[in-house]
């Protein structure tokens, strides 16, 4: 069954070398936000593997929690917001609110009161095992949630913008692409809340792999005819 979730680190390694590649290249802070993200989700997809070969530890259930259930989406969603808007002010809020952001979850997840005793299953509930602190189980809705609609939200604002114009249909597919495995992504929290580790594991795999289409397809060279002389 671990198996499962080492195939999704493996996918999300992939796409976040394939980002970072492209930032090294344009040097778009969008695209490092995202490679960071990716990185995450590859981070806890590991920790998950780990877990269900071994058993769970507590840092190891942390660090899922951290970057799986709190972090990684409000990652794609600042990097949304650097890509669309060009006002130095947003941007650099954006940043500040997410380094901030970042260290505080980072902190109060390692410091959580994490209940040893209901990590003994596959995948263990958020619920049970931070029955003892559920702030800390509220921070993946504090930060994921908004972060989500923020990020399909601007990924159909730009698709929107690009309607109808033909020089930009591959960039317009392959932003629906984006929003679309965003989503398919969230939609694997059900069968997190259900413990069902195959189920998780393969619709994240499944998401990443869409958001990875959609990015290569919206990064091919945009065709701008020429006027007739």
């Amino acid at each position: 069954m671990w198996l499962v979730p080492s195939g999704a680190a493996a996918v999300a390694l992939v796409f976040a070398a394939a980002l970072l590649q492209r930032y090294t290249q344009r040097r778009r802070p969008a695209h490092l936000l995202w490679a960071l993200a990716l990185l995450m989700y590859a981070g806890a997809s590991l920790a998950l593997a780990l877990g269900v070969r071994d058993g769970w530890s507590g840092s190891e259930y942390r660090w899922y929690w951290a970057l799986g259930a709190v972090l990684n989406v409000p990652y794609l969603a600042a990097g949304e917001i650097l890509l669309l808007s060009q006002d130095r002010r947003v941007r650099l809020g954006t940043l500040v609110l997410l380094l901030f952001g970042t260290a505080f979850a980072l902190a109060r997840v390692r410091t959580g009161t994490l209940d040893l005793a209901a990590l003994g299953r596959d995948l263990p509930l958020g619920k049970e095992a931070w029955a003892g602190d559920p702030f800390v189980l509220d921070l993946a809705r504090y930060y994921a949630f908004p972060a989500y609609f923020l990020l399909v939200g601007g990924t159909l604002w730009s698709a929107w913008w690009m309607r109808g114009r033909p020089e930009l249909r591959d960039r317009f597919s392959g932003t629906l692409g984006i929003a679309v495995g965003a989503t398919i992504v969230a939609a694997g929290s059900a069968f997190a809340l259900t413990g069902q580790v195959v189920g998780f594991s393969a619709t994240l795999a499944v998401g990443i792999v869409v958001m990875f289409w959609g990015f290569i397809r919206a990064s091919r060279p945009v065709a701008v005819a020429r006027s007739a002389s």
